[in-house]
C-alpha cells in the first residue's frame, strides 16, 4: 500500500485489545501504542543498559525516583517506570547478597535523548558501580501450562580459577579456555562429581566472553527437560543475541540416540549442521562422571572441543591447591591442612579445599574480615 492509499484511510476506526497481566506491561504497552497511534516519534530510539552496583536495590531504586527529576511510578522494590519529556524508561532488579544488578530498558526521541539518560543513571550510581565483568543469565523453564518463559539475571564473574584445581589441564585453565573460544567447534562437555569445579569453569569462560566483546554477553541457560523436548529454545538461541547455551545436569542429553535420546538432534542441527551456532558455544555439564558413551555425532571433531573429565583432587594435589590459596601464609595453611591430615579419605572435591581455606581466614582474622561491605557517603562499597 503506497502513502497517498494510507493517507486515504484517515477516517477508518481500528482497535486494539491489549491483555496484560502487571501494571508495567499496561503502562508501557499504552504509552507505546498511544505514540504509534499518535504517528509521533516520541520512542523512536531504543537503548538497553545494564550494569551492577555495591548498593541495596530498594535504596537505589529511591535515589534514582527521587533525585533525577523525572516522574517515577514504582511497582515494588525491583521495578518502576521513569517518564521525562521525550524519554520513557523501564527499570527492574535483582538483590544479591553483596550487590544488585539492574536493566533500564530506555525509550527516547533522539540518540542525544538516550546517552543523556544513560549518563544520568550511571551518574547516581557513582562509586558503587561494579566494574568486574558481568554476564546475563536466561534462564529458560517450562511453566506449569507447558509454556516456555525466561528469567533474566545478572551475574558478577569474580571466580578466580588456579591451575592446581584443574590438574587434568595440562597446559593450564587460562590458555584451555582460550582455545575453546578460539576454535571453531561448539561444544564442550563438562563431567563430574558435584564440588569438582565444573560450574566455576563455566563461568569463568562467560566472563572471558564478556572480556573479549568489551561488553556483557547473554547466555541461555537450563536444566529443565521439558524445555529441551520442543523446538522453541533453540530457535530463540539461534536467533537470538545469546553468545552461549549452557545445560546443567545433562547426562539425559547425551546418551547416544540408539539408546532412545530424541533431543540430541536439535543440539546435533543448531551446533553444525544446516542451521549454525554461529561462533555461538553451547556446554554441557553433567554430575555424573561415569554417563557412559556419548553420541559419536555430538562429540566427533569440528563439532566438539573437548569432552573434560573433572576429577576430585588427590591428598597431595589437595595440599598444592591449598598453598596456592594461602599465598605463602605458613600459619594460615597449617590450618587448613590440619583436617586434610586426620581425614582418611583419599580424595577431596575442589569445594572441599576452598571451604578448608574458607575456615581457615576466618579462624585467624575473624568473620567480621571476610569481604566485608562499608559505607562511603550514600553508597556501599564491597572490598
Amino acid at each position: 500500500m503506497n502513502q497517498q492509499n494510507f493517507d486515504g484511510l484517515s477516517n477508518v476506526s481500528t482497535r486494539v485489545q491489549l491483555y496484560d497481566y502487571d501494571a508495567h506491561s499496561t503502562v508501557l504497552h499504552s504509552r507505546l501504542l498511544t505514540a504509534l497511534a499518535e504517528r509521533k516519534l516520541a520512542y523512536s530510539i531504543y537503548r538497553k543498559l545494564n550494569f551492577a552496583v555495591y548498593l541495596d536495590l530498594g535504596e537505589f531504586f529511591d535515589d534514582l525516583a527521587i533525585n533525577l527529576g523525572w516522574n517515577a511510578l514504582r511497582y515494588g522494590e525491583e521495578e518502576m517506570s521513569l517518564d521525562a519529556a521525550g524519554l520513557l524508561i523501564h527499570a527492574t532488579g535483582n538483590s544479591k547478597s553483596e550487590y544488585c544488578s539492574c536493566i533500564f530498558r530506555i525509550w527516547a526521541n533522539s540518540v542525544e535523548r538516550a546517552e543523556e539518560a544513560k549518563a544520568a543513571i550511571l551518574d547516581r550510581a557513582g562509586r558503587a558501580k561494579i566494574d568486574k565483568a558481568m554476564v546475563t543469565i536466561c534462564w529458560g523453564f517450562v511453566n506449569s501450562k507447558g509454556e516456555l518463559h525466561k528469567a533474566t539475571i545478572e551475574e558478577m564473574v569474580d571466580d578466580v580459577l588456579y591451575d592446581e584445581a584443574y590438574p587434568e589441564l595440562e597446559s593450564g585453565i587460562a590458555k584451555f579456555i582460550s582455545a575453546y573460544l578460539d576454535s571453531s567447534e561448539t561444544i564442550l562437555v563438562l563431567q563430574g562429581k558435584p564440588g569438582t569445579g565444573k560450574t566455576r569453569l563455566i563461568r569463568s569462560i562467560l566472563g572471558e566472553m564478556t572480556l573479549r566483546k568489551g561488553k556483557q554477553v547473554s547466555a541461555l541457560y537450563t536444566g529443565d527437560k521439558k524445555a529441551l523436548e520442543n523446538d522453541e529454545i533453540f530457535l530463540n538461541f539461534v536467533t537470538g543475541s545469546d553468545e552461549a547455551f549452557v545445560i546443567e545436569d545433562a547426562d539425559y542429553i547425551l546418551k547416544p540416540r540408539l539408546d532412545g535420546n530424541e533431543n540430541l538432534h536439535r543440539f546435533l542441527t543448531i551446533s553444525d549442521g544446516v542451521v549454525r551456532a554461529q561462533g555461538r558455544k553451547i556446554i554441557f555439564s553433567t554430575n555424573l562422571p561415569n554417563v557412559g558413551d556419548l553420541d559419536d555425532a555430538l562429540i566427533r571433531p569440528g563439532r566438539c572441543f573437548a569432552r573434560l573429565m573433572v576429577r576430585e583432587l588427590s591428598k597431595i594435589e589437595s595440599i598444592k591447591l591449598l598453598e596456592r590459596l594461602c599465598n605463602g601464609d605458613v600459619k594460615m595453611l597449617a590450618r587448613a591442612e590440619k583436617s586434610l591430615s586426620i581425614s582418611d579419605r583419599g580424595t577431596f572435591s575442589v569445594a572441599e579445599i576452598y571451604r578448608l581455606h574458607e575456615q581457615a581466614v576466618r579462624q585467624e582474622v575473624g568473620a567480621e574480615a571476610v569481604k566485608p561491605i562499608v559505607k562511603i557517603g550514600q553508597h556501599r562499597i564491597g572490598f
